[in-house]
């Protein structure tokens, strides 16, 4: 078994596919977008890093969008450096992750991301609070259920 998996074994409980709905709000709380997500959370055996994230992106429209999320791992946080973002991840407790990142196309935003995995391991509720000169601005909801 590896490090990550004994040291953060709450991020390991999230292992599988999730599907959802993703709920994205103005700070005023006007709804700006609304669509189905399904992400896939990995830990890998062999490869250069122990956990890997996929998510995936559909609109009523038709509009799909993927994305990978590859992370490294040390002092019991996941760490994320890709083209798009970078950040970390770390457990709060036995329920909570909380997520700090910031996609490199946004100079001077940032977000905090916090995680809620039900007891029974199925079922996950996230907040996503989006900040640009240290104010909110944007805040997206997640709801979401296993499938596998």
């Amino acid at each position: 078994m590896s490090v990550i998996r004994d040291e953060m074994p709450l991020l390991t409980r999230h292992e599988g596919e999730w599907a959802g709905i993703y709920t994205i709000l103005d700070a005023e709380g006007n709804m700006l977008d609304k669509h189905k997500s399904i992400l896939t959370c990995e830990f890998p055996e062999n490869g250069e890093y122990p956990y890997y994230q996929i998510n995936k992106y559909i609109w009523p429209e038709g509009k799909y969008e993927e994305h990978h999320f590859p992370a490294t791992y040390h002092d019991k946080k996941i760490w994320f450096d890709t083209e798009r973002l970078e950040g970390y991840a770390w457990e709060v407790d036995d329920s909570i992750i909380l997520l700090w990142f910031k996609y490199k196309a946004m100079p001077g935003a940032y977000m905090y991301e916090m995680i809620h995995l039900s007891p029974c391991g199925n079922y996950r509720n996230r907040t996503l609070h989006w900040f640009k000169d240290d104010r909110v601005f944007k805040r997206t909801t997640m709801q979401e259920e296993r499938v596998k």
